[in-house]
């Protein structure tokens, strides 16, 4: 009876990996993320596999929406998804996959049979949303019914309907805070559309090269946060790095595309500094062999990744972790 057990407990794990091969660990089967560090729930999304969905810490899909072309999507505190289907639809979508409020930049608002993209949105405390508009390059909040409550007009140097903007945010103080990806810059506008402070994103004496992947180079900027201590996080895009700079426009904290071990940048989208002090990111059209998103501390030392290739894809823009 104990060589019986001895050998039931040495096959153990190689039972519990067929059997979650077989999607049979979990109700959500399809179990296919990988996790370094903790384990966490993350909404994720990616117009590759046009798939947006929640992944329980055990990788198991929660809930899952097709979608198109996608750049931002929220979890809103009454748990619905306000997330976009194509470049300019923008929805709110409860638990049950129902559409409870939808805005078509299309066809709303003056943009009948103009070149729109929305690429960015929010909604806002008093239950407005904001809609960021490339192409006709503004800023607009919009009530339930689509009604326009305030405008302004963005600063645009080359001006496209497809890279105006991307990720953009208003802070407490009501301004507005603009990754512009064609201009290789970011703003910060005031409730009148006064550019209050710019920064343009570098190419660190490096010349241009096109593609997505960790081959390309430019600064093709993704996002913009204002931290607590008043210094900017920038996302920088196809510069492949992280920056964090001050109001004087110093960077003071910066990650390269070979900084971390074993991991290469390539196209860095969102970007967030967690209460922990550390700084959670995407990593976007860098392969299969690298991780979609990453958590690493403020000395480069990296303490969580998220990486499914079957669920998702190369093209996965969208993250956060889900609490």
């Amino acid at each position: 009876m104990h060589h019986i057990l001895i050998r039931v407990c040495l096959r153990l794990p190689s039972l519990l990996a067929a059997v979650g091969a077989l999607g049979l660990m979990s109700s959500g089967a399809r179990l296919h993320a990988e996790q370094t560090g903790n384990p966490r729930r993350i909404l994720a999304a990616d117009d590759s596999t046009h798939r947006l969905a929640i992944l329980a810490a055990d990788g198991s899909i929660e809930w899952e929406l097709p979608v198109g072309a996608i750049h931002d999507a929220w979890i809103l505190p009454n748990g619905n998804i306000l997330t976009q289907q194509g470049w300019q639809k923008v929805v709110e979508v409860n638990r049950e996959k129902k559409v409870v409020w939808e805005y078509d930049a299309g066809k709303s608002n003056g943009n009948e049979g103009k070149r729109v993209e929305v690429h960015a949105f929010q909604r806002l405390p008093n239950g407005d949303t904001m809609i960021v508009e490339s192409g006709p390059a503004r800023i607009i909040e919009v009530d339930s019914r689509g009604v326009i409550h305030h405008e302004i007009h963005l600063k645009v140097n080359h001006p496209s309907a497809h890279s105006d903007t991307r990720l953009a945010r208003r802070l407490p103080n009501g301004h507005y805070l603009v990754a512009h990806e064609s201009d290789g810059a970011v703003r910060e506008y005031n409730r009148r559309g006064d550019v209050v402070w710019e920064y343009e994103v570098p190419l660190f004496g490096k010349e241009r090269k096109g593609g997505h992947g960790p081959e390309a180079f430019g600064n093709s900027v993704f996002s913009a946060t204002r931290l607590a201590n008043g210094n900017t996080l920038i996302g920088a895009g196809n510069g492949h790095a992280l920056l964090e700079v001050n109001h004087r426009k110093e960077i003071v904290w910066k990650v390269e595309q070979n900084d971390l071990p074993g991991i290469t940048l390539a196209w860095v989208t969102r970007a967030e500094r967690l209460p922990n002090g550390n700084t959670l990111f995407g990593n976007c059209h860098a392969g299969p062999e690298n991780p979609q998103v990453i958590e690493i501390t403020r000395d480069k030392k990296v303490v969580w990744t998220f990486k499914d290739f079957k669920n998702f894809g190369n093209s996965m823009p969208v993250h956060s972790l889900v609490r």
